[in-house]
């Protein structure tokens, strides 16, 4: 499937975000509470945000949801999650949403985007801040305030594993995210003051050693609340089969 061959477009009717919620199903793996609801994608049109859809001749591929919120002293955008069907993955529709969702936020005068994403998940980790430009600077323990592990695992007992989130940053207008946008690459102009490693193979090793990733989980939160105590900025990181991690700079560059 090739990318180019989607479309791009807000999904306006009920029916087209009712999709988004079934579509939500089939990637996210989500108990039904914790899915958002149909009034939620309403509520969040009326209030000045929007859904834009990735559509393969008609039929749903995904989509990103951009909730309006006030942050750091500004307009900005909240985006609450972006979900590709699995048949879908690896085209480039995901990067495509998150093109056409800053373009879409820049006409209507917004210039900052925040997110958020799994520390330990090296490959999301290299899209957010490699492909798009976004940069880093707060880690959240425990955000969804939901234990998990035990299920994936099928452990009998909880093994202590909490949905830990980074908060991804993305100024529309920076001189990294401008030149992605237009297709250029990037590279820094200082080297990086610190590093953090983290694996390539979480899920597998959430799967087969719960244990081990608790304790993983554990040192990682430990080196980022470290790193941005001492007020460093993840602004890239090093895709590696043997030590994938985030580079850390003392200016955010923004």
């Amino acid at each position: 499937m090739r990318s180019e061959a989607i479309e791009i477009r807000e999904c306006g009717t009920l029916a087209e975000l009712a999709e988004c919620v079934q579509l939500q199903r089939e990637v996210f793996a989500l108990p039904e509470v914790e899915l958002s609801p149909v009034r939620h994608f309403v509520v969040t049109k009326n209030a000045g945000g929007f859904t834009l859809g990735a559509y393969d001749d008609g039929r749903l591929a995904g989509f990103v949801l951009s909730v309006p919120a006030f942050l750091r002293g500004e307009r900005a955008f909240y985006s609450h999650m972006t979900g590709v069907r699995p048949e879908y993955q690896g085209s480039g529709i995901g990067a495509r949403l998150k093109w056409a969702q800053r373009r879409r936020a820049l006409e209507l005068g917004v210039r900052y985007i925040k997110w958020t994403f799994e520390p330990v998940k090296a490959r999301n980790a290299y899209f957010n801040l490699e492909k798009l430009g976004a940069i880093v600077c707060e880690y959240e323990v425990n955000f969804y305030g939901t234990d998990y592990g035990s299920a994936q695992a099928e452990s009998p007992e909880p093994v202590g594993l909490q949905s830990d989130r980074l908060f991804a940053e993305w100024h529309l207008e920076s001189e990294k995210v401008t030149n992605l946008a237009e297709g250029h690459t990037w590279h820094e102009a200082v080297m990086p003051v610190a590093e953090i490693e983290v694996t390539n193979d979480w899920t597998d090793l959430v799967e087969s050693d719960p244990a081990s990733a608790l304790e993983l989980q554990l040192a990682i939160r430990s080196r980022f609340q470290a790193v941005f105590a001492d007020g460093l900025v993840a602004r890239s990181f090093r895709r590696d089969p043997e030590r994938p991690a985030y580079l850390f700079y003392s200016q955010p560059d923004v």
